[in-house]
């Protein structure tokens, strides 16, 4: 038995520079478990409201999300589960034998802060079930930014915190609290669900779905499946989860993405979108504005729901912090990996006192894709096509370079063109991670063919 699979209080073995051994390899159980425990979580409980807030139509999100959601499971079983396996290494060490040490570093910077944004969304929707107890604890709307009080920013600490030291425990831990957590969270889920039917007296979703009279409609059925299909673009196209996958035996367990994608993105967004509109129904709520998760949770299944919400942030924020704390080791060797989760999350529990990142996480979760996914690309060609077309692999570590301008180049020409797009003239960011990824790979197979076809001249010169 390895470091890594002990009870030893020493620190894990993560393998971050090095392919995982065969002894450190693990079953299709432990990655269904934690598909399902990541992605039936916190931000269901507001990304599924929000819908209602885009005032999305009933057809449009319910087949939507089927259509959506099958392109993600392809995309992490026919890509990232291949190279993760294949490899066994971090998307982290691949970068730097391609873009060398100089360039990967910004780019684990940049990976490891945004992935620590998103985490601190869910330290966000936890806060809002333990503040349901606290009457004075003043809660966040979709249109709060900044934190709302002392009790709010202590609470969001203590949960950033807890949050960080199971991080801290290594990627067997994290896998094992989600096995334990997933089931029970989906029922909860399916619970909110049951009793909001039943309260608004009728099981016919295309009616109920329906947006609230002079809600705009700023998503349809396209935006609904792009959506869905990359918002998790960083982790599927974009390859972070070759760090979770590169422990899987099998390229197989690339399906198990399907247990977060179809109990997680479909039955609980719908299930959560269900509870926002009750309170439109019911309570005369502004769909625009919003109720804090934790009060309508707690409304439709009392205690288990507050504990439901609290316990799901966890459980997408534990593999989340983790990849951060990988990318900013990558960024910082000189930290362990513990201190390197530490400190990411310290940001996470920071960035957790803001609202700003959880509501407004429709347009978050597109730009972080952005952003990151298209490096992605960089490594698809790299194992899949650079031999067949005469091209370098991992020309950083071959050549002796600490810097490939090729894959800057690539990576930034796209993703510069893409924020143009969404800052400047309003293009929605979900549907932007696709077409930037695609840019990447053609713009830095061309640059290194050509590169390539200038070296074999000269050295037949």
């Amino acid at each position: 038995m390895t470091r890594y699979l002990t009870t030893s209080t020493e620190p894990p073995q993560e393998y971050e520079r090095e392919r995982v051994p065969d002894q450190a390899l693990k079953g299709p159980g432990s990655f269904w478990g934690m598909y399902a425990g990541e992605h039936t979580a916190g931000t269901e409980f507001m990304i599924g409201p929000l819908f209602i807030a885009w005032g999305v139509s009933a057809m449009n999100l319910i087949i939507g999300l089927l259509v959506g959601n099958l392109i993600a499971v392809l995309a992490w079983r026919f890509i990232t589960a291949p190279v993760a396996t294949g490899l066994r290494q971090t998307l982290y060490f691949k970068l730097e034998q391609i873009c060398g040490r100089r360039l990967v570093t910004g780019y684990n910077l940049a990976n490891g802060l945004l992935f620590c944004f998103l985490a601190g969304a869910m330290v966000t929707v936890s806060a809002t079930a333990v503040g349901v107890p606290f009457p004075n604890m003043q809660m966040p709307g979709f249109n709060d930014l900044l934190p709302t009080g002392i009790a709010w920013t202590v609470t969001c600490v203590v949960i950033g915190t807890m949050m960080t030291l199971v991080a801290i425990k290594g990627y067997a831990f994290v896998a094992r609290m989600s096995n334990i957590a997933a089931p029970w969270m989906f029922l909860i889920f399916v619970a909110c669900g049951v009793v909001t039917l039943k309260r608004l007296g009728s099981t016919d979703l295309t009616e109920l779905l329906k947006p609230a009279p002079g809600t705009p409609e700023r998503i349809g059925f396209w935006g609904v499946v792009f959506f869905s299909a990359f918002c998790n673009a960083a982790m599927h196209i974009g390859m972070a989860d070759m760090s979770i996958l590169r422990y899987a035996r099998k390229t197989s367990s690339g399906w198990a993405a399907a247990a977060g994608m179809y109990l997680g993105h479909y039955v609980a967004w719908i299930c959560a979108a269900l509870l926002l509109i009750y309170w439109t129904r019911a309570h005369g709520a502004d769909p625009t504005v919003g109720v804090p998760p934790g009060i309508m949770v707690y409304d439709a299944v009392g205690w288990a729901g507050i504990v439901c919400v609290i316990i799901a942030g966890w459980t997408t924020a534990n593999p989340t912090i983790y990849r951060a704390g990988l990318a900013l080791q990558g960024a910082l060797p000189k930290l362990s990996s513990a201190q390197a989760t530490l400190l990411a999350g310290s940001i996470c529990t920071i960035a957790g006192v803001f609202p700003a990142f959880a509501m407004n996480l429709l347009g978050f979760v597109g730009i972080y894709g952005t952003i990151l996914a298209p490096v992605g690309a960089v490594i698809v060609v790299d194992y899949f096509f650079a031999e067949k077309w005469g091209l370098a692999t991992n020309p950083a570590a071959r050549f002796g370079r600490t810097f490939n301008l090729n894959v800057l180049i690539a990576w930034w020409l796209p993703v510069g063109i893409g924020l143009w797009l969404s800052f400047g003239h309003g293009v929605p960011a979900h549907f932007l991670p696709l077409p930037c990824w695609i840019a990447c790979g053609l713009i830095y197979t061309v640059l290194t063919k050509r590169e390539s076809s200038s070296l074999a001249s000269a050295t037949s010169a």
